[in-house]
């Protein structure tokens, strides 16, 4: 059981530090300048001293502990189909909290999405 919670937790700090950069970028009307690699530089350096960035670059990293603690669990071919729950996830969040764009192509292609995890899973 505490395998799962791995997975799940690697799902959840994944999810999370994508959705704040994205969030967070969006915020700031970040875009990178066509005018030079020092203002390339300066604006890289800028990003990455903000907090909620930080915030997701660490979340990334968590989410790698708990993938290793989830490889001691699983077989890799096991526990890696449930990663491919994360644009599910994304998908959802996005249009509640970003207002991403809802479309019903997404919605199929998460439903063989999700369909494709369980057949792996289960068989």
């Amino acid at each position: 059981m505490i395998g799962y919670f791995y997975i799940f937790s690697t799902l959840f700090f994944t999810v999370y530090g994508q959705m704040i950069l994205k969030w967070r970028l969006t915020i700031l009307s970040f875009a990178i300048p066509q005018t030079g690699f020092r203002d390339v530089i300066t604006s890289m350096v800028s990003l990455f001293l903000d907090p909620f960035i930080l915030s997701g670059f660490a979340s990334a990293f968590i989410a790698s502990i708990f993938w290793m603690a989830a490889m001691t669990k699983f077989e890799i071919t096991e526990a890696y189909p449930f990663m491919s729950l994360a644009p599910a996830i994304v998908f959802i969040l996005g249009i509640i909290f970003l207002n991403e764009t809802f479309t019903w192509g997404k919605v199929i292609g998460l439903l063989f999405i999700i369909v494709g995890l369980i057949v792996t899973v289960k068989y």
